[in-house]
C-alpha cells in the first residue's frame, strides 16, 4: 500500500506538469515581489561598516535552500538549537512558496529516506546544465577571497559538558530532515550542487535565500552552498535569525556560542553575500 508521504508526492507531479513549457523550461513571468532589506559589511577605506539597502526580488524567481536541518544531529546542543528554529524555516518556506518560489531541502547524507519521492525525482529529473564554473567538492575557506573565520572549530564545534562523542567510519545519527520542516508537494530534495544549478536553471533561478546549519561548515562549504552559489553568479542572502554554528566557547575567540555565531554571520556579510531576517520574508515584521 502506498505511504502517505508517496501519496502527497503523486500530487507534486500533477501540479509540476501544469507548471512545465517547452522542453521543461519554466515560465517567466514577473511574480509576487519579496521585499526585505539585506545588511552587508563591505570594506573602505581599511574598515568594514554596516550597509543596509532595500532589495526587491521576484518571488517566482527566488528560492529558498534549506540546508543540512536534520532530524538529530551529533552534537545534543546542536539538535536542540537546530529544532528550536525548524519551525520558523517552515513559515519562512511556506511564506515564499505560496508567492510561486521554490523551496530545495538539501538535508545532506538523507537521499535513502527520500528515495522513490516525487520531490527527490523532481532535483534528479531536471535537464542537465553546465554551470560559470566546474562543481567543487567541498568549498574549503578560501583566503584569496576570505579571512581566517573568526572561530575555532577544529574540535568540531560541540558546545556541551561533557562532550558528545562524534560519529565515526561514516556513521551518523541523522536520517532525514527535521520534520518540522513541511515538504510540500511542490518542493525538491537534493544534496548535489549539479542537480541544484540544473534546477535553478530549468526554473529560471537568479535569487536564493539559503539558511540552516552549520554557517562555519557546510551553509558555506557544501557544493551548493554559499561559497559555489556566489561564484555561479546567483544572489545569495542568507537568513541570519536561521542558522546556527558548531562552536565550542572553550575554544577562541572564546565567547559565549551565540556570539561566535554572530561572528561568523558578520564574516559572511563581509567576504561573501548579505543577510537578512526571516520576519521581511514571512511579513510578520514588528515595529
Amino acid at each position: 500500500m502506498p505511504t502517505a508521504r508517496h501519496l502527497i508526492g503523486v500530487v507534486a507531479v500533477i501540479i509540476s506538469a501544469f507548471l512545465l513549457i517547452r522542453g521543461g523550461v519554466f515560465a517567466a513571468e514577473a511574480g509576487p515581489a519579496l521585499r526585505f532589506t539585506a545588511r552587508s559589511q563591505p570594506e573602505r577605506n581599511g574598515q568594514f561598516t554596516v550597509h543596509e539597502r532595500p532589495l526587491e526580488w521576484d518571488a517566482r524567481q527566488t528560492a529558498v535552500l534549506i540546508v543540512d536541518m536534520w532530524d538529530k544531529h551529533w552534537c545534543d546542543g546542536a539538535t536542540r538549537r537546530s529544532t528550536a528554529f525548524a519551525p520558523r524555516i517552515s513559515e519562512m518556506a511556506k511564506a515564499v512558496r505560496s508567492r510561486g518560489g521554490l523551496v530545495v531541502h538539501a538535508p545532506s547524507d538523507c537521499m535513502k529516506f527520500y528515495e522513490g519521492t516525487p520531490q527527490r525525482q523532481l532535483a534528479k529529473d531536471a535537464p542537465k546544465a553546465t554551470p560559470p564554473t566546474p562543481v567543487h567538492g567541498w568549498r574549503y575557506l578560501d583566503l584569496n577571497c576570505e579571512a581566517p573565520l573568526p572561530i575555532d572549530d577544529s574540535d568540531g564545534g560541540c558546545d556541551c559538558d561533557p562532550p558528545c562523542k562524534q560519529p565515526t567510519g561514516g556513521k551518523y545519527p541523522w536520517t532525514r530532515e527535521n520534520p518540522l520542516i513541511e515538504v510540500a508537494p511542490t518542493d525538491a530534495v537534493s544534496q548535489d550542487g549539479q542537480e541544484i544549478y540544473n534546477l535553478f536553471h530549468q526554473r529560471g533561478i537568479k535569487h536564493v535565500i539559503i539558511c540552516g546549519v552549520h554557517l562555519n561548515m557546510c551553509v558555506l562549504g557544501r557544493t551548493f552552498a554559499i561559497r559555489q552559489l556566489t561564484d555561479w553568479g546567483f544572489d545569495v542572502v542568507l537568513a541570519r535569525d536561521l542558522t546556527d554554528t558548531m562552536y565550542n566557547h572553550k575554544k577562541p575567540p572564546y565567547v559565549p556560542h551565540d556570539q561566535g555565531t554572530q561572528l561568523v554571520i558578520q564574516h559572511v556579510e563581509r567576504y561573501w553575500c548579505p543577510t537578512t531576517t526571516s520576519d521581511q520574508i514571512i511579513g510578520d515584521k514588528k515595529d
